[in-house]
């Protein structure tokens, strides 16, 4: 299953996306993407845009950053090759343990939670254990140690699809990450400069993960943002899943 995944594009990853709506019957919905789910996020918006009633990007870049080349260059110990920022090497080099998990439980929940850790910055108490519990449902669920990598083996958008961001009309919120390591400020600022009418949020404190202590106030601005984009027809149907 690796293997497939990992000769697909990421603009074959959003399929899914629009298939999850069909299957509820759901006409448009509120999109919510973070991280990687932020570049599909931006797939849909341009190639499914009727499908979408708001579209929140979280804790990403834009479409025309090559997130995969700076990536490549944090993991060298390279500086940037442009003028935004790019992710700070030694989280870069956490994150690539992923691919040589821990050989017991134990090992590899505390590994996870230390890449957890570098994730979250500094500006917020990090509560290792509730991240140790996260970890450990997610690898119950998995039925094995090792951890989910498909993403990163997944055909990178080609860089020239971000010039369609200016056709966006779908109403968008970007939410920035102050303490993010991976797409560090101002990597939001860039995002909703390229997307018309746009807005965009930054949470200071926040880093590239999501603390219980920071949920309540993310609601509030999802919240705030699916009641101004709001309108005749919407979507008020709530997808559950316990």
């Amino acid at each position: 299953a690796l293997e497939r995944f990992g000769s697909m594009t990421l603009a074959e990853v959003m399929a899914p996306a629009i298939a999850v709506l069909d299957a509820y019957d759901v006409r448009r919905a509120h999109v919510v993407g973070l991280s990687m789910g932020g570049t599909i996020g931006q797939l849909l918006a341009l190639d499914h845009a009727g499908r979408l009633r708001s579209l929140t990007l979280m804790l990403t870049t834009a479409l025309d950053v090559d997130f995969a080349a700076a990536y490549a260059r944090a993991m060298n110990g390279e500086a940037p090759a442009g003028p935004l920022p790019g992710p700070k090497p030694e989280v870069v080099q956490k994150l690539a343990a992923m691919f040589t998990p821990g050989r017991t439980e134990t090992a590899e929940i505390a590994r996870r939670v230390d890449v957890w850790r570098a994730l979250s910055g500094d500006a917020l108490p990090f509560d290792a254990e509730d991240f140790a519990e996260r970890e450990r449902k997610a690898i119950g669920h998995a039925g094995t140690l090792t951890p989910p990598t498909a993403h990163a083996r997944a055909e990178p958008v080609p860089v020239c699809r971000g010039s369609g961001l200016q056709t966006v009309a779908v109403p968008t919120l970007v939410i920035q990450g102050g303490q993010d390591p991976l797409n560090p400020p101002p990597h939001g600022r860039h995002l909703a400069d390229r997307i018309p009418m746009a807005r965009l949020a930054t949470v200071p404190e926040l880093g590239h993960a999501l603390p219980d202590s920071i949920l309540a106030t993310l609601g509030d601005m999802l919240i705030a943002h699916f009641v101004r984009c709001r309108g005749d027809g919407a979507d008020t149907r709530t997808v559950r899943r316990d």
